[in-house]
């Protein structure tokens, strides 16, 4: 049986070190094992606007919903031996990360309200 797997965007804000701005997002929805979902959300980011602040390797979205969820930068071949972003990486960097936490419709609308009028 095929997966199917259901996209949305979304707007919320992206928090590094306590500094927030505004972002748009990508929610993919694919059906888990058992009852589950999984949701993968990325976003892209300015690089400079993340160095100024800070940013190492993760970064806080907030989701439409309010929800905080942690985001990551995998790495690239232009960090240092930290795994730090750095001036050399693309201007906008992406973040991604992945939940499965959601274990019915009822919680995955709730967490996940960019789905709603999408066929999930």
């Amino acid at each position: 049986m095929e997966k199917r797997i259901v996209k949305a965007d979304g707007n919320g804000a992206i928090d590094v070190n306590g500094q927030v701005s505004p972002v748009t997002y990508t929610v993919s929805l694919k059906e888990g094992k058992g009852r589950s979902y999984e949701v993968d959300i990325r976003l892209m980011a300015p690089r400079d606007w993340l160095l100024q602040r800070g940013f190492a390797r993760d970064a806080v979205l907030v989701s439409q919903s309010g929800a905080r969820i942690p985001v990551y930068h995998d790495g690239g071949n232009h960090h240092d031996d930290d795994d730090r972003l750095d001036p050399a990486d693309t201007i906008s960097i992406e973040l991604a990360a992945r939940d499965d936490s959601c274990t019915s419709e009822a919680d995955l609308m709730r967490k996940y309200p960019e789905f709603d009028g999408a066929d999930a």
